[in-house]
C-alpha cells in the first residue's frame, strides 16, 4: 500500500517503465523502449548504437530487477518498485542514475544527430515522446535537461535529471 506523498511520487513513476501498461516492468519494456528509439532515429538494431542501446537496456532491467523484484519472478509490480526505491534509493539517488547510465549514454548517442556527444533539445523531445511521454511534456522536460541553457542536452544533464525525477526527495 502507498502511504507516504514519497511513495505516492514514486508510484507515479512506475507507468514510465510500464511501457505496455501490463502492470508491471519486465524485460519486455526495456526492449519496446529500446526498438522504440531505434525507431524514431532510424537506427539498425545491428548496428553498434543499436547494440550499444539493447545491452544498455539490459544493464538497466538487470540493475532495476536487483533493486526491486522482491520474489524473483523477473517483473516488478507497482508495489515491488515503490518499495525498491524507498528501501534502496531515497538515501542514495545516484545509485538509480548508475544503473541506468548504460542505457542514457546509447540513448543519447542514438538521438545525437551530429555526434558532438550532445543532444539538441528538439532531438531529447523527441526520444521523450517516442518512450511514450506526451509531446507538451517531452517538450517541458527536455527544454529542463538543459541545465545550461546551450541548446544541447549532455550525458550529466541527463544522468543528474534523472536521479532526480525517479527518486524524488520526501
Amino acid at each position: 500500500m502507498v502511504s507516504t506523498e514519497y511513495e505516492r511520487k514514486i508510484a507515479a513513476r512506475f507507468a514510465t517503465f510500464d511501457q505496455d501498461g501490463n502492470g508491471y516492468i519486465d524485460r519486455e519494456d526495456f526492449n519496446a523502449a529500446t526498438k522504440a528509439l531505434l525507431a524514431e532515429f532510424g537506427t539498425a538494431a545491428r548496428s553498434d548504437k543499436g547494440q550499444a542501446l539493447y545491452i544498455g537496456a539490459e544493464a538497466f532491467w538487470q540493475g532495476m530487477a536487483g533493486i526491486a523484484d522482491r520474489d524473483g519472478d523477473q517483473r516488478i509490480t507497482r508495489e515491488e518498485f515503490v518499495g525498491g526505491a524507498v528501501k534502496r534509493l531515497r538515501d542514495n539517488p545516484d545509485r538509480f542514475a548508475e544503473i541506468a547510465r548504460p542505457f542514457l549514454d546509447a540513448a543519447l548517442a542514438i538521438a545525437d544527430g551530429d555526434g558532438d556527444a550532445a543532444a539538441t533539445v528538439d532531438e531529447v523531445a523527441r526520444a521523450l515522446k517516442a518512450l511514450g511521454a506526451p509531446e507538451t511534456v517531452a517538450t517541458t522536460a527536455a527544454g529542463a535537461l538543459d541545465t545550461d541553457s546551450d541548446g544541447r542536452v549532455t550525458e550529466p544533464e541527463i544522468v543528474s535529471a534523472f536521479a532526480r525525477y525517479f527518486t524524488v526527495p520526501e
